[in-house]
């Protein structure tokens, strides 16, 4: 009787299922700006942002790039959703608007790719691949918005962010692993 309970569907409307989801992970990339460390030499903090971003795009699938729309659309209304609590259609413009843009890319990029895969290794793959979308994004962004050369952009935006990203990366594929099957019947 125990399991009957536990595996009947609370929501059984697949669009009311999604809709939840989307809104969930763009609150989800809310709160990963907030557990950030600033870096002294760079205007760009690390956070738990990527994280999300990349969970977003594999749970979520095909919806992935709205629950990151949303979190930039959120922000640019003016609600202090981005890293440091910025927010505005002019923080799009400012260091880490880059990293942005790649958020809604790599979400895309996860959410086409991901769903026929089953093994750690290629889950683990295609989310470093999304994660170099990410911060590709924001170094090219971050060369021409502080015009400096894109070495320095490299060790600025791109370098720094590897350790932190590898760990965000495996503790990602290792939850979506776990969730992906049931995350499969929903979206």
């Amino acid at each position: 009787m125990k399991e009957l309970v536990l595996k009947r569907e609370v929501i059984v409307d697949r669009t009311i299922c999604r809709t939840i989801g989307v809104i969930t992970f763009t609150l989800l990339t809310c709160f990963g700006a907030y557990i950030r460390i600033p870096l002294p030499f760079t205007p760009v903090p690390i956070t738990l942002q990527t994280f999300f971003v990349l969970l977003s795009g594999a749970v979520l699938g095909k919806f992935g790039i709205s629950s990151q729309l949303g979190y930039i659309i959120l922000g640019v209304l003016g609600l202090p959703v981005f890293a440091n609590a910025g927010s505005g259609l002019i923080y799009l413009s400012g260091p880490t608007g880059g990293y942005l843009i790649g958020f809604l890319l790599a979400s895309y990029f996860l959410g086409k790719k991901i769903s026929n895969k089953d093994s750690f290794f290629s889950i683990f793959i295609l989310m470093c691949i999304a994660n170099l979308i990410i911060l590709s994004s924001g170094t090219i962004w971050l060369k021409f918005s502080l015009r400096i050369s894109i070495d320095k952009a490299f060790l600025l935006g791109f370098f720094p962010f590897l350790a932190g990203d590898l760990l965000k990366i495996v503790s990602a594929s290792l939850l979506f692993l776990k969730i992906k099957s049931r995350a499969r019947e929903i979206f």
